[in-house]
């Protein structure tokens, strides 16, 4: 048999969630807890660098703002989508969070009088979004790996992929991986797994994400009996630069930017006349659509038609302070100077609302296994998510996750025994199927294909013939995928081998968010159906679980948690 590593805890991924995670499990056991922290990247090299406008946090009610308000604006901006006690927990939560960063060293942007800034974000009833710059994400990671390295009893393997969860009588067992630096094949056991390894959006071809945030755990969760809940819901973000699709921060609204069309025309006023460029993300993105739609974009050759996103009139100081990274992306990458001149964008695929289903706690139906972050579907978003509700959800579930595990290996006596011939099934899956194909399909082909269904069928807008559409590609795709070669058979850091696993995780991925779509004949937040235009409670208010089957996704579908606010139609 393969390696066997032990270990208490388990964390698959090392973003703000992961790292926050291992953090808290830590502290809940006082440093005795044996943690391993798992990812296929180096660490600080998680997509959470990525994030830049802020986190989103009640720091001062003494001004006019409130738990309360914080609430209410996540769950209209859910489209009431969101269960609201998860909601209740997460605002109640995030205000210490954002005083432990600052006792654990993070430089947050100060106001003038010393106390930390805070910034507006769309959808957002006060300015709570807490800022380092518009680099927030890296300085947040920074400051979390930079406190872990406080625990010696956490181990780090960086450049391990995971291939498959291991259960046995609805209990976790272990992982296995692939140590990439050598190409042996390992199992790592462990009483209990906290799923952390991101969203999905590389589904997509115009996508914020890097190219390494493939839905590895949610596809491995899926596979070992672990429900989707609401994966139908992508957002796409208003501003995505063209032809890149890097991300330019909400931020940059917030600090009072304009969206204009090709004729110079601040359109945002038609669409939200209360809330204009700060409106949800779910809104600007239609709204930027009906613009390029009806002939008031600019044209793109490859079909990436735009609008602008203006941030001239902020004048170089503001920009230079408050924006800098986006002023070095826009002239490393575009040759663009945002002081000068307006910044090419369209909505982007950014974010998975809908994740790994877990309760309030981040537990799963599986004995031992906890998810958290954007990887998790806790149901703290709903249809929608506000921008800087994401950092402040990670640091939130990876506490309360880190903390529920760490209690969890604290009272179970010893890691559950390794099931070897499921151990040996996947060691043959990999290295005798996988890895010696030698088919007619080019899998990157396949990938390319796969990224450009997702874009045509099923993006800002949908149909259900669009959908339906789709749905045939990936089931085509899907075979293809099964008659793929992989050139490169050796074992040192065989990326062809990894990315073939990471498109088989694509393709199950797609499956089951084009099977939810196309069942969900309503429209509700990131999910617009032009066929079915409005919002339909009668039917819809509900979550959508996903379960797999050798013949795809079986839905299934549970209510919405309700609390305080009972739906209403949505205006801004």
């Amino acid at each position: 048999m393969a390696d066997v590593f032990t270990h208490d805890l388990i964390i698959f991924g090392a973003g703000l969630a992961g790292l926050r995670a291992a953090i808290e499990a830590s502290r809940v056991a006082q440093g005795k807890l044996d943690i391993a922290v798992i990812s296929k990247n180096q660490l600080m090299r998680a997509h959470s660098v990525a994030a830049e406008g802020g986190t989103a946090a009640v720091l001062r009610p003494e001004d006019g703002d409130s738990i309360d308000l914080h609430a209410w604006d996540t769950v209209k901006g859910s489209d009431f989508l969101a269960d609201q006690d998860v909601v209740e927990l997460f605002v109640r939560t995030m205000p210490s969070e954002i005083l432990q960063l600052d006792h654990w060293g993070i430089p947050w942007t100060r106001r003038e009088d010393g106390r930390i800034a805070q910034r507006p974000f769309g959808g957002h009833s006060y300015p709570r979004a807490v800022l380092a710059q518009d680099k927030t994400g890296f300085f947040e990671m920074q400051t979390l790996y930079d406190t872990l390295l406080k625990y010696s009893n956490v181990k780090h393997y960086n450049e391990h992929f995971v291939t498959s969860i291991l259960v046995e009588n609805n209990t976790f067992c272990g992982l296995t991986f692939i140590d990439m630096t050598t190409g042996e094949f390992k199992v790592i056991r462990g009483k209990a797994l906290i799923i952390a390894s991101g969203g999905a959006g590389t589904l997509f071809g115009f996508t914020t994400y890097s190219q390494t945030v493939t839905g590895d755990g949610m596809a491995l969760a899926y596979r070992a009996g672990i429900p989707l809940e609401d994966i139908e819901f992508l957002q796409f973000h208003p501003t995505g630069l063209v032809p890149s699709g890097i991300l330019i921060t909400e931020a940059c609204r917030g600090e009072g930017g304009y969206l204009i069309n090709r004729n110079g025309d601040r359109f945002m006023g038609k669409y939200a006349p209360s809330k204009l460029e700060l409106a949800p993300r779910d809104l600007i993105s239609r709204s930027e659509m009906i613009e390029i739609e009806e002939g008031r974009g600019v044209k793109e050759p490859n079909g990436l038609d735009y609008i602008y996103l203006d941030l001239r009139h902020l004048g170089a100081k503001t920009i230079n302070e408050h924006l800098p990274l986006i002023r070095e992306v826009c002239i490393e990458f575009n040759d663009i100077d945002p002081i000068k001149e307006p910044i090419p964008c369209r909505p982007v695929a950014h974010y998975s609302m809908g994740g790994i289903e877990t309760d309030i706690k981040g537990a799963t139906r599986i004995k031992g296994v906890y998810a958290a972050g954007e990887a998790a579907c806790v149901s703290l978003h709903g249809a929608n998510r506000l921008g800087s509700n994401s950092t402040a959800e990670c640091l939130v579930w990876g506490k309360i996750s880190g903390a529920e595990a760490g209690r969890y290996c604290n009272e179970i006596k010893k890691a559950a025994p390794v099931p070897e011939a499921r151990v040996h099934a996947e060691h043959k899956r990999i290295f005798e199927d996988l890895l010696s194909q030698n088919g007619s399909e080019d899998l990157y082909e396949i990938r390319r294909e796969l990224r450009k269904c997702m874009d045509t069928h099923v993006g800002v807008f949908r149909t259900g013939q669009e959908l339906s559409q789709g749905l045939q590609i990936i089931r085509s795709l899907r075979k293809r995928y099964a008659n793929i070669r992989i050139d490169d058979k050796s074992l040192i850091y065989n990326t062809n081998l990894y990315h073939a696993l990471e498109i088989g995780n694509l393709l199950d991925l797609a499956e089951v968010m084009v099977t939810g779509a196309n069942m969900r004949t309503e429209s509700r937040g990131g999910h617009a159906r032009r066929d079915f235009p409005h919002r339909d409670d009668v039917n819809w208010l509900k979550h959508t679980l996903a379960f797999f089957t050798e013949q795809g996704p079986k839905l299934d579908y549970k209510p919405v948690t309700i609390t305080s606010w009972e739906p209403e139609e949505r205006k801004y």
